[in-house]
């Protein structure tokens, strides 16, 4: 069997209601030269149904199943059956674009100092049926990433956007089975704070699904994460200005998932306590931040999502 240029790495627990859209997404990718390895983790519904059932009508798609352990041991698994040059990863409940395997093959064909890439991604609302498109989109830097742009800015963003040599990755160790929040914001400082060089496509790529359920929304635990691991690049980022732009960061996805107003004043609070200037740079991001956090109060769950999708 030949060895294909990506390997597709899709850890699931629980999917049955999204796994086919994501699936289907990779599957119309223009660039057909993949396998898709999806590592089912312990789930109790039809999840690894599904997965078999596609595994069953294409050989590109390969299936393993494993007792609960967590995304990031899912992940490592799935990296441990992974034939590919280029990893790219896909949670369970997002979707790509059909180009996103072809723009990030042109990019490391243009750049081969490039070990790592991503793109921008679309914040989708999440409702019944397929995914829909959101209006909000995520930001690229113009030039290869630094630490900043990885633990602060966070502009990967979910690791459905992330590109990868697969001897990078192994390089830094993988993901740490360990952490539970940040586990991806702590595989990029490593990617990156070793050397490793990485740089955004300036498209929309990856539908990014929102929702207020889960852990991907627990927000002050994800925060508790996020300052372990800012403490241990204290060396080489400013923590405090980091902090403020991460509660910003947080106040502006509880608004987008509809999560409680109270949750939002929260993080704008402790982020204009750790640095004022930081949480208002940016142009009008800060004060717009501060200033929906107030006045979404008065609006329903269902309006501030739409708001900020």
């Amino acid at each position: 069997m030949n060895t294909p240029r990506f390997s597709v790495v899709i850890a699931a627990f629980n999917a049955q209601r999204t796994i086919a859209e994501t699936l289907d997404s990779v599957l119309a990718q223009t660039e057909a030269d993949f396998e898709i390895v999806a590592i089912d983790d312990g789930s109790t519904d039809e999840t690894l149904k599904i997965l078999l059932g596609y595994a069953a009508l294409d050989e590109r798609i390969r299936v393993a199943s494993q007792s609960n352990q967590g995304v990031s041991a899912a992940r490592n698994l799935g990296v441990s059956k992974a034939r590919g040059e280029l990893l790219a990863f896909l949670d369970a409940d997002d979707v790509w674009h059909a180009d996103k395997l072809a723009r990030h093959a042109e990019l490391h064909a243009s750049d081969a100092s490039i070990e790592a890439s991503f793109a921008r991604i679309a914040f989708c609302p999440d409702t019944d049926g397929a995914l829909s498109a959101g209006r909000t989109r995520s930001s690229v830097p113009e030039r290869y990433c630094e630490l900043e742009d990885v633990i602060i800015e966070n502009a990967v963003c979910t690791m459905s956007n992330l590109v990868v040599e697969r001897a990078a990755l192994l390089a830094v160790g993988g993901f740490n089975r360990s952490m539970r929040h940040v586990e991806d914001q702590d595989l990029l400082a490593r990617l990156v704070g070793e050397g490793h060089l990485m740089r955004g496509i300036p498209e929309t790529l990856v539908g990014y699904r929102m929702s207020a359920d889960g852990l991907s929304c627990d927000f002050s635990a994800m925060l508790d994460a996020w300052k372990d691991l800012a403490h241990r690049w204290s060396h080489r980022i400013d923590v405090k200005r980091g902090e403020a732009l991460y509660c910003r960061y947080l106040a502006r996805r509880a608004l987008r998932s509809g999560a409680t107003t109270t949750l939002a004043r929260d993080f704008v609070r402790r982020g204009l306590s750790s640095d004022t200037k930081a949480f208002l740079s940016g142009g009008p991001r800060g004060v717009a931040t501060a200033g929906a956090a107030l006045a979404a109060g008065a609006l329903p769950a269902r309006a501030r999502s739409a708001i900020f999708a």
